[in-house]
């Protein structure tokens, strides 16, 4: 069997019972089981992280310098929890439902179009991360690229080991009927990027002006609405940048990839995630962000780029601009059109609003990320608090209190669980 005969099989199409069982799941939190890349925090987790994606702010990755900023001490990147988390224990959703929901989607293309995410307390060395949460809403749509698609979204709610609420992620997790784009063949004669020499030099002037904001603050007062963000660029995408971000972190938790008997033993668990390349070898469907002939085999000209990976460069475009003092509050980004490998990101942005939110002097951002063809591949949104010589330093905000009371109980949940397996 061909590799593109192998994505036809592993490429079915959506079935109504499917939506209808997804529906069952709305509105259930149950504990995340899953045990990210790491599982503690750690000065060299903040570091790799960051470096991972590219991010060279000294916040992240110099521990002298971070112990002279507010936060005493190094703090982890935004996007942290998509690499640091630790199965929390607790009780499952009903059985009658997981046996109701199981194998939803099987052989479906899936992959994330986006994220809404908040943030509320900083991740320090030392801690540890832990989830809950579930699927908040499902929806079928049609398009002329992807067939039937259905979209949920998923919350996730990620707390520390002091079951404080650090962040709450909304996924919008996209599953689609693959096949009929593949027939259809739109984009498979777009043709990889290439660059001259000057073109590079442009691209490497970009990267020569950029720089985090640092120790100097970046004041409320001194922000107008319609003020530009500075460019900053990612790109162009090389196999090195993906290898860097797996390296980094992005250990892509629910899979599991590992090499040799690790590999094997995963094989083992999770066979339907291993596809035989054009040699015979099983290898992970995820390798469509590596290898051009599998991406090809289901209906893409090239390899690309994660989601999350895009995700960590627009949160590393707003760290850079706010400074230490500022905070992320919320960011809301889309994945529009893939980032395939050769392509490079330019990243722009402009302050449209400005006010006094929670006692903090806030601004309000758009931005996106645009291809070197022209192309707006990821828009978004975010809100950022700043120092202010009125208000005085960014107090970080306050999680819903029914959601925190939650939050309390799942923690206690996973420590009486976890407890009475130490005994």
């Amino acid at each position: 069997m061909t590799q593109t005969e192998q994505a036809r099989d592993f490429d079915h199409a959506i079935k109504d019972e499917d939506i209808e069982r997804a529906k069952l799941l709305i509105g259930i939190d149950a504990p995340i089981s899953i045990d990210e890349h790491h599982r503690e925090c750690s000065v060299d987790t903040i570091r790799q992280f960051a470096i991972g994606y590219g991010d060279d702010n000294p916040l992240f990755v110099d521990p002298d310098y971070a112990a002279t900023t507010r936060w005493g001490g190094p703090i982890a990147p935004p996007m942290i929890h998509s690499s640091l988390s630790k199965k929390m224990l607790g009780d499952p959703i009903p059985e009658d439902i997981r046996k109701a929901t199981k194998g939803l989607f099987s052989g479906v293309h899936l992959f994330v179009s986006g994220q809404d995410t908040e943030w509320f307390k900083p991740v320090r060395p030392g801690d540890q991360l832990f989830g809950f949460g579930g699927m908040e809403s499902t929806e079928v749509k049609t398009s002329e690229y992807a067939g039937r698609s259905v979209i949920r979204v998923r919350r996730a709610v990620r707390v520390n080991q002091r079951a404080e609420i650090v962040a709450i992620e909304r996924t919008i997790l996209i599953a689609t009927e693959r096949k009929k784009s593949r027939e259809r063949g739109k984009y498979m004669d777009l043709k990889p990027a290439t660059y001259t020499d000057e073109q590079i030099a442009e691209i490497d002037e970009i990267y020569a002006a950029e720089g985090a904001r640092g120790a100097e603050p970046r004041y409320f007062e001194d922000v107008e609405v319609g003020e530009a963000l500075p460019k900053m660029v990612k790109g162009p995408l090389t196999l090195t940048d993906m290898i860097c971000f797996h390296a980094g972190g992005y250990g892509f938790g629910p899979y599991g990839i590992g090499g040799t008997r690790v590999g094997y033993k995963n094989r083992q668990k999770k066979p339907k995630f291993y596809i035989k390349n054009a040699a015979g070898i099983p290898d992970v469907a995820q390798r469509l962000h590596w290898e051009n002939e599998w991406s090809q085999s289901i209906g893409n000209p090239m390899a690309y780029d994660y989601g999350i990976m895009r995700e960590c460069w627009l949160t590393h475009y707003l760290t850079d601009w706010m400074g230490d003092d500022g905070w992320l509050l919320r960011q809301h980004d889309e994945m529009r059109k893939f980032n395939y490998i050769g392509d490079t990101q330019f990243i722009t942005g402009e302050v449209v609003g400005k006010r006094i939110e929670n006692g903090n002097g806030v601004v309000d951002i758009e931005f996106r990320a645009t291809s070197q063809r022209g192309e707006i591949t990821a828009p978004a949104t975010a809100t950022v608090a700043l120092p202010s010589r009125e208000l005085g330093p960014v107090v970080l905000p306050e999680p819903d209190e029914e959601l925190r009371r939650k939050a309390i109980a799942f923690m206690a949940r996973h420590n009486e669980i976890a407890n009475g397996k130490n005994r």
